[in-house]
């Protein structure tokens, strides 16, 4: 290993160093000249110290930067992602809520219906706006049978036309075929009610020019027919022209059945007898009337009530 100081030179210089430096200790705690010119080299000194650590500073200020933007999207995602899984469960218990509504709404009309009821939901809905028509999810194995009525929480629905082993087809009251045997509860007059392939409308025919019959009134089943029970509500009078031209005044009532929105609903009664006699007996049921001008005429036998 070679020695640091070769010479008496190098170790004259280093003792000359040594001496150096104790007298300025010794000046500097003596005196105030020296902490002077060692303030103003400070100043002079500080840009240069400043940009010497200004790389240094800015590396580590935007490597801060950087952590905390990643951590803010990070956090900003997650909270993202939460607030999208709150949203959706607030829509499923809005969507709950609302089915509970109507679930308790059908119970409570089951309890005001003294026959056998079905619950059933809405699977299907007839495309062909001529055909007011809809699917629902009971079948012949659950009992259903042609004629059956169909009732939501606000009123009468329809009734069953077509059926199959596990589904079946409802024509609803506002289809141009679907005729239904009313009564005023006010007073107990009788008419019929005819769809008019209109959603909201039904027509009340059969009302001579000098009846009692306004706005407002409640029409109810009038069991005329055998098909529907007696006194399921239908619709509420809502429009009454008295035409002198005419016998009969011309009345429109709106359904009170949620037409549009119902997905579960009740079906009522049960069939009675064996399958022959039903069918025998829904044929002599739907037997065409002759033609009128004032009385309408069905398109197929299970359309008349």
């Amino acid at each position: 290993m070679k020695p640091i100081f070769r010479g008496s030179l190098p170790r004259l210089s280093f003792l000359l160093l040594i001496i150096i430096a104790l007298c300025m200790l010794i000046v500097d705690l003596q005196g105030n000249s020296v902490r002077s010119v060692r303030s103003a080299l400070a100043v002079v000194l500080t840009p240069v110290q400043w940009l010497v650590d200004a790389p240094t500073a800015i590396a580590d200020d935007i490597s801060v930067v950087l952590v905390e933007r990643a951590s803010l999207i990070k956090d900003n995602n997650q909270l993202r992602s939460s607030s999208i899984i709150l949203e959706r469960q607030v829509q499923q218990m809005a969507t709950l809520r609302a089915e509970n509504v109507r679930l308790r709404e059908l119970l409570n009309a089951s309890a005001r219906v003294d026959d056998k009821v079905l619950l059933t939901e809405l699977i299907g809905v007839n495309p062909d706006p001529f055909q007011h028509q809809v699917i629902l999810n009971k079948g012949s194995e659950d009992g259903v049978f042609i004629g059956q009525p169909v009732l939501d929480a606000g009123g009468i629905m329809g009734q069953v036309v077509e059926v199959s082993l596990y589904t079946n087809r409802t024509m609803l009251v506002t289809d141009g075929r679907h005729a239904l045997p009313v009564e005023v509860v006010r007073n107990g007059m009788r008419a019929i009610a005819l769809g008019k392939g209109l959603h909201g409308e039904l027509d009340i025919t059969h009302i001579p020019d000098n009846a009692d019959i306004r706005a407002g009134d409640l029409l109810v089943s009038s069991a005329l027919g055998g098909r529907f029970p007696y006194g399921y509500p239908l619709a509420k009078v809502f429009f009454v022209e008295r035409d002198p031209s005419r016998k009969f005044m011309i009345v429109k009532a709106k359904p009170l059945a949620r037409l549009n929105n119902s997905r579960y609903v009740l079906m009522v009664g049960k069939q009675q007898g064996k399958r022959g006699e039903n069918e025998q007996d829904a044929e002599l049921q739907t037997i065409p009337p002759k033609k009128s001008p004032n009385s309408p005429v069905s398109e197929s036998p299970s359309d008349v009530l």
